[in-house]
């Protein structure tokens, strides 16, 4: 049972897309987006895509989701934990990738609104993300859905030689961890 349906229209034709819970056998889908995240040099400073064993061992096995369209996976969206100590059980990273073709279409902002309602049925009060600077699309996604900018992390690291800052936004939840 998908988490949520929603309509978009494009290509003419109105479509539906549902953002479901990820399975393990979506992994090789969910790699390829991955892969096309990497390529852009404004998504990470992955040079590679993990194995499965790897992804699934550094990200949290609540909140992990997916876009559906028919047979595709048109983006996904998970979350890491900042840190093994138990005071920040409720605080996490955002991972938020869509697939090329699925850009511009409110994809990114489907996963992200689910996966934000998903993180505060689960007890987390605090969302994370480091995104690059020049990454404007995500900055601009994650303060429409309540992220705000609380620095710059300048030179954190170096990518093809060049040393990278990162902008760092956080978003506290006002239904998690308000007691």
């Amino acid at each position: 049972m998908p988490l949520f349906l929603s309509h978009w229209v494009g290509d003419l034709m109105e479509k539906e897309v549902f953002i479901d819970n990820m399975r393990p056998e979506d992994w090789e889908k969910v790699r390829a987006v991955y892969r096309e995240g990497i390529a852009t040099g404004n998504a990470t400073f992955q040079k590679e895509a993990p194995s499965w064993e790897e992804w699934n061992n550094n990200h949290l096995s609540k909140c992990r989701m997916v876009a559906r369209f028919e047979d595709k996976i048109l983006g996904w969206a998970a979350l890491s934990p900042v840190s093994s100590r138990s005071v920040y059980a409720g605080v996490a990273e955002v991972r938020v990738y869509v697939s090329q073709m699925s850009k511009g279409k409110g994809i990114g902002g489907l996963l992200l609104k689910a996966l934000i309602e998903q993180s505060e049925q689960n007890g987390f009060w605090t969302l994370q993300s480091g995104i690059f600077p020049e990454n404007v699309a995500s900055i601009t996604l994650h303060k429409k859905y309540g992220f705000r900018e609380v620095g710059r992390r300048e030179r954190i690291g170096e990518m093809d030689g060049v040393w990278r800052d990162t902008i760092l936004l956080e978003r506290r939840s006002d239904k998690a961890g308000i007691s």
